[in-house]
Order: C-alpha cells, then sequence, then structure tokens
C-alpha cells in the first residue's frame, strides 16, 4: 500500500505572526523548513477576516512550493467567499490568481472557529453551485476535493458534481479517540464508518484525503483503513512543533504514515 502524502496546514504559522505584527516567526521560511523536512504539500485556508492567511501569503507560500520537488500547493475555503474590504480580494480570485495544484471546497461560515462539517449536496441549489465551480476550477488545472461528511449519499453526490477527490471530515472520529480511547468501542466503531465511506468513494472512482483533528495518537490507526491518498494537518502538528521542532514533528508524522501504510 503506498503511504499517505502529508500535507501540512500552516495558517497557525501566520496566526501566530499576526498576533503580535510584523514578520516572525516568517511563514516562508517556516514552509521551506517544512518542506525540507519531507512534508508532501502545504495547505492554506485564507479566511475573509483575514485571521491568518493573508492574500499576499497566498502567492509568497506559491513561490516557495514552486521552488520545491514534487510538493503540491492545496488552498483550501468556502468558494462563495467574496471580496470585503479590507483587502480580501475573494477566495475565486485567488484561487485563479495562483492556480494551486489542488483546490480544497470547505462549507464554512463567515466567522467559524474552524471548518466542522462537510458540504449537503442533496440539497439541489447546494449542489448546482458546487457542480459549476468545480468545473471552473478544473479549467484552471487545479484538482478540486470535497469536505465531506463520511456519508455514502454525499460521496456519491461529490461524484456527480465532478469532483476529484473528497476530504473526509474526521473530526468525529478524532473526538471519539480522544474521549473513549484509540482501542475503545466507540473509536472503532467511527473506523469502521470511515472505512465504509472509503470503500464507497473508492468504487466511485473518487481520490481520498482526509482531515480535521487528526494527530499523532490518531493518525496512523486512522490511515490504516487503506486507500487514503493524503492527510491535512495543522493544528496539532504546529503545536507538538513547539515541543518536539518542526523537523523532528514532520518526522513523527511521516513515521506515523509508514506504520499505517504497512498496517492496511
Amino acid at each position: 500500500m503506498d503511504m499517505t502524502a502529508l500535507s501540512v496546514n500552516v495558517n497557525k504559522v501566520a496566526w501566530l505572526r499576526n498576533a503580535r505584527g510584523g514578520s516572525r516567526p516568517d511563514l516562508c521560511d517556516m514552509t521551506r523548513a517544512i518542506i525540507g523536512a519531507g512534508a508532501n504539500g502545504i495547505t492554506i485556508h485564507p479566511r475573509p477576516d483575514q485571521r491568518h492567511i493573508r492574500p499576499q501569503d497566498v502567492f509568497d507560500l506559491r513561490a516557495v512550493v514552486s521552488a520545491a520537488t514534487d510538493v503540491e500547493f492545496n488552498i483550501e475555503g468556502n468558494p462563495t467567499a467574496g471580496p470585503r474590504e479590507n483587502g480580501y480580494p475573494g477566495f475565486r480570485q485567488l484561487v485563479e490568481a495562483a492556480k494551486p495544484a489542488q483546490c480544497t471546497l470547505v462549507p464554512d461560515t463567515e466567522h467559524q472557529l474552524t471548518s466542522d462539517h462537510g458540504w449537503d449536496l442533496c440539497e439541489a441549489t447546494t449542489f448546482d453551485s458546487v457542480k459549476s465551480i468545480i468545473s471552473t476550477y478544473q479549467d484552471l488545472g487545479t484538482r478540486v476535493s470535497l469536505f465531506i461528511d463520511p456519508d455514502p449519499d454525499q460521496i456519491s453526490r461529490a461524484r456527480d458534481a465532478g469532483a476529484d477527490r473528497i476530504e473526509l471530515y474526521t473530526g468525529p472520529y478524532a473526538d471519539s479517540a480522544a474521549k473513549y480511547g484509540i482501542d475503545s468501542k466507540e473509536a472503532h466503531e467511527y473506523w469502521q464508518r470511515y472505512r465504509r465511506a472509503v470503500t464507497h468513494a473508492k468504487e466511485r472512482d473518487l481520490g481520498i484525503n482526509a482531515g480535521h483533528d487528526l494527530n499523532l495518537t490518531n493518525l496512523a490507526r486512522f490511515c490504516s483503513i487503506g486507500n487514503i491518498d493524503e492527510v491535512s494537518i495543522g493544528h496539532a502538528l504546529i503545536a507538538d512543533a513547539l515541543e518536539l521542532g518542526i523537523r523532528v514533528t514532520i518526522e513523527r508524522y511521516l513515521e506515523a504514515l509508514n506504520t499505517a501504510a504497512s498496517d492496511a
């Protein structure tokens, strides 16, 4: 089984920089260090309130990733977010200008703390809108992934909408593992649910990403499901780096993914 790719979300690095102002920590330098430690991709989620990633960061990081070998740039966010008076140009405008390797569409609201649910593609208006957006981004040469709950109906609708991949929202599994333990019956029941979702997606020729609250405790077990193309991890990884350092942290996440590939 091929090892799952690790895409590191660097939002929290930008958030720390913005908390004090200035340029420390330097987002580009940290991203180079993350890539140098072996990460396979860089993810950003530029929100309209610019709480972390700012529009200029998108282009600065695109240049950093473009200079690396075999590293993908993933921009995620709500495609309906338009221009704001604070200088945010709109999500679509950022994607069209940056042309990332992958765009992950997420149905978060304006002031949502973090992404906590997938698209409801069974709602006709939402489905039609998302389908049109997918086609537009694919015309740019960008792979499109949809943030989805582990629901077979939603996964089927993602395929019908033309998505290349889905990103499974893993919050419920992570919460269960944290509350009851990684070896608990409750966590295993969620694991089985996600395994069925992965099987359903593969049968429909969808690529499969995963993300949200994955960490060094639950990552290897979750990805032992198999057939996970990529995980996107930010908050937990950056928090671990405060204790372990960024290089050691990346190495440990890659070790967890290698273990998962062996166990799948």
